[in-house]
C-alpha cells in the first residue's frame, strides 16, 4: 500500500517546512532545498532528521 495523496499534501520537509515529493522509486520523500531524502519505512514516512541521507545518495 504507497501513501496517500492527500498525506503526502500536508507533509513538509521538518528541517526547513518547505515542500516535499515522493522520489522515483517511490522509497523515499524528498526535500530539494535541504537536498534530504526522507525513507519510507513500511508504508511510513520517517521524518525524523537524523534518519535522512544526503540526495543522489
Amino acid at each position: 500500500m504507497a501513501i496517500r495523496q492527500e498525506v503526502l499534501e500536508i507533509l513538509v520537509c521538518p528541517k526547513c517546512k518547505g515542500d516535499i515529493h515522493l522520489n522515483a522509486a517511490g522509497d523515499g520523500l524528498v526535500c530539494e532545498a535541504c537536498q534530504l531524502v526522507y525513507p519510507i519505512r513500511e508504508d511510513i514516512p520517517v521524518m525524523l532528521i537524523d534518519e535522512a541521507t544526503p540526495l543522489g545518495r
